[in-house]
């Protein structure tokens, strides 16, 4: 089967982004076939739990020194397109060749399967490649944009994150939250700027209850700023401090572990407060299963840097737990109050350790919201639901190429591909630009 689009990603899979594991395996099994690429190999990872399947059907990039030998090669040998000679002729002192370099080698190879559209996760490393393969081969391209590459992009490169929206065939977003600040940052762009949930597989029952023994909070993420451990540990010494039977457990590493570890030390929460350190997806499932609530309180990080869509709240909902997290960016959309779990405002270490409280008193109440914010899941996150919305999205928008036993079984791809040709015909969004041999085919200001 030939593949409907391509994929690059700057690490791919890589236990840190499990959802962009999650969301190309659900397309497979919707029956649309992707050539998938990393520009970095994932094998230094500690903890590798995805598909063999998976792992073998992505093409990795060779080192970045191999590229660009190979790319030099191709030059030589007149391969290239005109203008990615004359842009290599240009760069001059910019930063960022690599992306030039693998967008070369990467497209060449795709373009020569016949793939005419890219996508990718993160408006960083992989989008610029796209941004470059538009450029030198024609293909369309588009971009979940997250959290921390929106709000505080790399602005060292020539291509910028206006120039990947701006050339974008779609942008897609991880929540209503990031939608419409993108739409209002780039206006140009809004109509094809659209919100589709990252997802995840959701159990079809409920998990059980009850769950026996002292009442454990988990908590999962990387030990950083923006995921807000800090006031969960002081919530804690709350909670302590009230006579409340806990557990608290927080997987994951990072910078702040050394920070933590004095913070859990200097209030004397030794044996109640544990860093579990970094776990695998069945260690950290094993966790929820055996857990009374989920905690997450997000904060914004000092340079504007926050959490948009955490996953780890998923999954705590498919293992039918009640969250408690806070109102920052799209999280709202992600907990019911008073009926999925509860939401403070960032750094209310009192109404944290408050809500908290509830659920570590009052074990019904935690069945209840739990099992309801595990419908919220299935209505909302299941990949049964967001896959398909995707594939439709790029359908509408980009370059695919659709089996037609596919097209057969879901009629709105029909309808999408028809919008797409009527756009095609009478705007110029997806063509490549005309650049002649002398002149530089660098973004405007770039």
């Amino acid at each position: 089967m030939k593949a409907a689009f391509g994929c690059l990603f700057e690490r791919f899979p890589s236990f840190t982004q499990t959802f962009v594991a999650r969301e190309a395996e659900a397309l497979r099994g919707l029956g649309v076939e992707t050539a998938l690429y990393s520009v970095r190999a994932v094998s230094d990872e500690a903890i590798r739990h995805f598909p063999e399947a998976l792992v073998g059907a992505t093409t990795v990039l060779p080192k970045a020194d191999e590229v660009a030998a190979e790319v030099m090669e191709m030059k030589r040998r007149d391969e290239l397109p005109p203008h990615a000679v004359v842009t290599l002729r240009q760069w001059g002192g910019r930063p960022d060749k690599n992306r030039v370099y693998e967008a070369l080698w990467a497209g060449s190879r795709l373009h020569a399967a016949g793939v005419r559209h890219v996508h990718t996760h993160f408006a960083g490393i992989g989008a610029r490649c796209c941004w470059w393969m538009r450029r030198f081969y024609g293909m369309s391209y588009s971009f979940t944009g997250h959290a921390n590459d929106l709000f505080c992009p790399d602005e060292a490169t020539p291509v910028g994150l206006g120039d990947l929206v701006r050339d974008a065939a779609l942008v897609v977003a991880v929540s209503d939250f990031t939608r419409d600040w993108l739409r209002g940052k780039y206006p140009e762009a809004a109509g094809r700027i659209e919100r589709v949930y990252n997802g995840m597989v959701m159990p079809c029952e409920a998990p059980g209850w009850p769950r026996e023994g002292v009442p454990v909070i988990v908590s999962v993420g990387r030990l950083i700023e923006k995921k807000g451990f800090g006031d969960l540990v002081r919530a804690a010494a709350l909670l302590r401090g009230r006579g409340v039977e806990f557990r608290c457990v927080i997987a994951g590493e990072g910078p702040l572990r050394g920070e933590l570890e004095r913070q859990i030390a200097e209030s004397e929460l030794g044996g109640v407060v544990e860093l579990a350190g970094a776990r695998s997806q069945g260690e950290i499932a094993a966790m929820l299963a055996g857990a009374r609530v989920f905690a997450l309180p997000c904060v914004v990080e000092r340079d504007g840097g926050m959490d948009v869509l955490p996953t780890v709240l998923m999954e705590a909902m498919a293992a039918g737990l009640p969250c408690v997290a806070t109102t920052v960016a799209g999280v709202p959309e992600m907990i019911e109050p008073g009926v999925t779990g509860a939401l403070t405002g960032p750094g209310e270490i009192e109404a944290l350790a408050a809500a908290l409280e509830v659920y570590l008193k009052d074990a019904g109440r935690a069945a209840a919201h739990g099992a309801a914010g595990w419908r919220l899941g299935r209505e909302r996150f299941d990949l049964a639901v967001t896959a398909p919305e995707l594939l439709r999205l790029l359908a509408a928008r980009g370059r695919v190429r659709l089996p037609a036993g596919l097209l057969l079984k879901r009629p709105e791809l029909v309808r999408a591909r028809l919008g797409f040709a009527l756009r095609r015909r009478w705007t110029a969004a997806v063509r490549v630009p005309r650049i002649g041999r002398e002149e530089a085919a660098f973004p405007e200001g770039g």
